[in-house]
């Protein structure tokens, strides 16, 4: 696997961060992007700055961006083996007395953002017979009321199935992996993360890297990961 190349959103920080770091230790090469070119600079910095390492300005939810990015890797590693649609925030609020000016950019991010990224990275992907990863939800899986960030994870959710049934004959595999409550910045917008048992972001990385390295000829199609102790 030394030699594959992988395309995460949402790669300076926090799961993606972590997906980047362990990949990049086994010795693959991988591109990752984000909004924030500051916080792409430091993680870059934090590692030295390695060739193997492409870090991109972007936007997930921008088909200009996300089909640049793909271009831009190609051209940098010579090929694409696996994409990880990782980009996604929640609004912590729900549809009684929720705030819907925040509500499309989370849409966008969470459900337009994966569609994007497969559309964009397909015709490198059936070069190699890579993976797609998209990265859930348990939220995508369990119903709670009015719940509009958990209504973007079953999209996911539902994404993940599509896409494999469409893509099965070209030898691209799909892994829908589905996180518990994960210790990132993700919960800064709701003031910190719960009080409750939670993954932290190396772990979730550990899942997800095992799924990109499965060997070819076996397809992980779903994987959810819990927190031990965490009923939910």
């Amino acid at each position: 696997m030394t030699d594959s190349v992988t395309l995460i959103t949402g790669g300076g920080s926090g799961i993606g961060a972590a997906t980047a770091r362990l990949l990049l230790g086994q010795g693959q090469r991988v591109t990752i992007t984000g909004r924030g070119e500051d916080r792409l600079r430091r993680f870059a910095e934090e590692l030295g700055s390695p060739s193997e390492l492409l870090p991109l300005v972007g936007d997930a939810s921008d088909y200009d961006d996300v089909r640049s990015a793909v271009q831009a890797t190609v051209e940098r590693f010579g090929r694409l083996d696996t994409v990880v649609a990782n980009a996604g925030f929640a609004t912590f609020d729900n549809l009684d007395d929720g705030d819907p000016a925040g509500w499309r950019d989370m849409v966008l991010t969470n459900v337009l953002g994966p569609a994007l990224l497969i559309r964009a990275a397909l015709p490198a992907l059936k070069q190699t017979r890579g993976r797609i990863v998209l990265v859930g939800s348990v939220a995508g899986l369990i119903h709670t009321p009015g719940n509009i960030y958990g209504a973007t994870k079953w999209a996911v959710t539902g994404l993940a199935e599509n896409t494999r049934l469409m893509v099965a004959a070209d030898g691209i595999g799909v892994t829908l992996i589905s996180p518990g409550a994960t210790q990132t910045n993700f919960f800064d917008a709701d003031g910190g993360p719960p009080d409750r048992a939670m993954l932290t972001a190396d772990q979730l990385a550990g899942s997800i890297v095992w799924a990109i390295n499965q060997p070819h000829g076996v397809d992980v199609n779903t994987v959810t990961v819990r927190p031990t102790g965490s009923p939910r």
